[in-house]
């Protein structure tokens, strides 16, 4: 006697999305792939079926993808932190999100499940409209369906984010760094001053505010001194990248209420890029932001980024503290920062310093200089 075989795959009803069709998904597949950084937070005991279909990806939905060519990025981070060979034809679990990385590339989600990149070693899919020159193109990949769960439903980033906790009366002084661009000492400067606050005797949390998600300077600050630290992506972004003004002021919310609700003494921020960056100008611009951060730390490579920035800082109503980053390279840069902006200029030294660290969190530290 013989019987017709269950097929492979079978038609949801809508569950992923219309078009969306899913098949079953072996965990030991699973087990078998190399998960990324910003699927750390998601229970993948959870997954159970493989999404495909004539549907359109949502930033923050989990991707099986096979590797088809490897290019700019030959590794990709894993939740641990360690950075994994690439080879073609691996299969990987990364994250859909959009990325602004001036330096490297600029992508979005795509509307489909065609090919695609990774374009962030942290475990970002998407689709590379532009990059820098120096940038090889972006390692080519080939989705195989998103994750979802034992009915067909997508799993996505937004659903293992931590709960907002509850005002807290007093919070701790809160610093945050920001930049005149990518790679302007935001993160080193950051990591150091964590360093001098510990060694100053305060317990420090950080966190990283906006960005692509990626491990890197999560660990810096965390092997610095700070605990805990958290990112966007506990908050439930893969990136903030084409963030609303609501959603990324919510991220800030959420990520300083759970380093307060720790009992940190003191939080330490870091805002990705530059503040010519939409997302960047909008948190600086936030009155959130502004009741939020009591003083500002701003990494810069010249002297005219120091100058135009600090008053561009000033003008959102926020305090300088201190000037940082790419120019404490050059003395004579650092000297004219200082002639030009009346802030002092603190290399990481200072920065980790004690007493220099312990002075910027002062509440009796001294008033701004003469605005600009």
């Amino acid at each position: 006697m013989s019987s017709e075989p269950a097929p492979a795959i079978a038609v949801a009803t809508n569950p992923g999305g219309r078009g969306s069709v899913s098949s079953k998904l072996d965990p030991a597949r699973l087990a078998r792939v190399k998960a990324a950084y910003t699927t750390r937070r998601v229970d993948l005991s959870r997954a159970r079926t493989l999404i495909g279909g004539e549907i359109a990806p949502s930033s923050g939905d989990l991707l099986l993808a096979r590797v088809t060519r490897i290019r700019q990025h030959t590794r990709i981070e894993l939740a641990n932190g360690r950075r994994a060979r690439l080879h073609t034809g691996d299969e990987i679990l990364v994250c859909y999100g959009n990325r602004y990385a001036p330096d490297q590339f600029e992508s979005q989600v795509p509307s489909h499940l065609g090919p695609c990149h990774l374009v962030a070693a942290g475990g970002v899919a998407s689709l590379m409209n532009s990059r820098h020159k120096r940038m090889k193109g972006a390692t080519e990949i080939l989705p195989l369906g998103l994750l979802g769960d034992s009915k067909g439903h997508r799993l996505n980033l937004r659903q293992a984010r931590i709960g907002k906790p509850a005002a807290l009366a007093n919070r701790p002084v809160t610093l945050a760094v920001v930049g005149t661009s990518m790679n302007a000492g935001k993160t080193t400067s950051a990591a150091h001053l964590i360093k001098g606050l510990e060694h100053y005797g305060m317990r420090v949390g950080a966190a990283k505010i906006t960005g692509t998600g990626s491990g890197g300077d999560v660990w810096f600050m965390f092997d610095s001194g700070a605990d805990p630290v958290v990112d966007f992506t506990d908050a439930g972004h893969v990136s903030t990248y084409m963030a609303s003004p609501a959603e990324l002021e919510d991220i800030l919310e959420t990520l300083t209420g759970y380093l307060a609700a720790q009992e940190v003494d003191a939080i330490v921020l870091e805002i990705a890029d530059g503040l010519m960056q939409r997302e960047t100008a909008a948190m600086l611009q936030s009155k959130q932001f502004q009741r939020l951060v009591d003083k500002v730390i701003f990494a810069a490579g010249d002297a005219m980024g120091a100058a135009a920035g600090a008053r561009w800082i000033r003008q959102c109503g926020l305090q300088v503290a201190a000037l940082s980053g790419a120019i404490t390279a050059s003395p004579l840069a650092a000297r004219e920062a200082e002639l030009a902006t009346g802030i002092q200029v603190l290399d990481i030294g200072q920065l980790s310093d004690p007493s220099t660290a312990g002075s910027l969190v002062a509440a009796e530290s001294a008033p701004l200089l003469a605005a600009l």
